[in-house]
């Protein structure tokens, strides 16, 4: 799996941008604010019509222009796929395989898989569940469109529940209808729920290796998914909460309040664990997130790296740089320094100056 060429317009900081990707490694280098993840985050909008940063369309198409452009070449074993997105500042998005318009999102999931890794992601163990949810939804996404149709279902219903409990106050005779927002919300959950609990433990599997390998044998990594509420239970426990989710109007069992648990032996790393534990602990979830990738479609994903080498000291840099084998990375930093030094294979640099390429080898 590929990315040959991008195509930008109008496009953040790049009124018009052409690039060829090497099918290994490319760096993308230069000073701060130039416009280096504006480039990744193009290439990873193609594959998942999403920014890694949650922009908004609008705020992602130059000022003083009503459209934005991105066109990306990928090559997927002996197939060819162009894929073309319309980012509109009044209308939503428009995205066409291949020429030919998509009328759902999703149906531009699976065509190219990426995985991204930015300095943010380095504070996905210490951080808030949502950000570890958000993790899960976008991998899973990528991998499984029965997921995505579960979860696009999910999420309308809860919204549509959250308002009708809003409303109850001023409109009790709607009560009635909070069954039926009930039953789908359960019907929606409970297939979220399998399908995450099975992701989690495939990928318990594979990080537990490549955690206790970069900590030196000297810790051994558990991941576990901490749902809500049980499948056995999920029905049961709306019914139960339903008087506080009416008295404060919003939804409290669900999927959406789910988490992954992070330890080592038996201490919580997400409160309890040094920054060292938590930022290998990081490291390791998204090396073992290129595993079960690879895994699960056959073939390598695509691996973005936002200007995280600068973050890591030397013994995390030489493990991440020695797993880029066989896939093809495209790396964001300042300089070229730290691939030197490690006297790390460089197959094609671009030096980014102000939304343009100065120079290109």
């Amino acid at each position: 799996m590929l990315i040959e060429t991008l195509e930008l317009k109008n496009f953040r900081n790049y009124q018009s941008l052409r690039m060829d990707f090497d099918a290994k490694t490319n760096i993308l280098y230069g000073d701060n604010a130039q416009g280096k993840t504006n480039i990744l985050e193009a290439v990873y909008l193609s594959g998942t019509a999403k920014s890694h940063k949650g922009s908004k369309d609008r705020e992602m198409i130059q000022f003083h222009k009503e459209e934005a452009h991105i066109k990306v070449i990928v090559k997927k074993q002996v197939l060819s796929y162009r894929i073309d997105i319309h980012l509109k500042k009044q209308k939503p998005k428009g995205i066409a395989i291949n020429g030919i318009p998509i009328k759902k999102t999703s149906e531009l999931f699976g065509i190219v898989n990426f995985v991204f890794f930015s300095p943010e992601d380095l504070n996905l163990i210490k951080n808030g569940p949502s950000e570890r949810r958000r993790f899960l939804d976008m991998e899973l996404c990528q991998l499984d469109k029965v997921y995505v149709h579960h979860l696009i279902n999910y999420n309308k219903v809860l919204v549509q529940r959250n308002q009708l409990l809003k409303n109850l106050q001023m409109r009790p005779e709607f009560m009635e209808m909070l069954d039926i927002w009930d039953m789908q919300l359960v019907q929606y959950g409970k297939k979220i729920i399998e399908r995450r609990e099975s992701f989690i433990k495939e990928l318990n599997k594979i990080i537990f290796d490549i955690h206790k390998k970069l900590s030196g044998n000297r810790e051994e990594l558990q991941i576990a998914y901490e749902p809500e509420v049980s499948l056995d239970e999920f029905e049961a426990a709306v019914k139960k909460a339903r008087e506080r989710d009416i008295r404060f109007r919003t939804t409290h069992i669900g999927p959406h309040r789910d988490d992954i648990s992070f330890s080592i032996g038996e201490i919580d790393i997400r409160r309890f664990g040094s920054q060292g534990q938590q930022r290998t602990s990081a490291l390791s979830l998204k090396l073992a997130e290129i595993e079960i990738v690879k895994r699960m479609i056959g073939d390598m994903p695509i691996l973005l790296l936002d200007d995280v080498l600068s973050e890591l000291d030397s013994h995390r840099q030489n493990q991440l740089l020695n797993s880029l084998d066989q896939i093809q990375t495209i790396i964001t930093c300042t300089g070229l320094e730290e691939f030197i030094a490690n006297r790390f294979e460089i197959n094609r640099t671009y030096h980014i100056i102000n939304g343009a390429i100065g120079g290109k080898t």
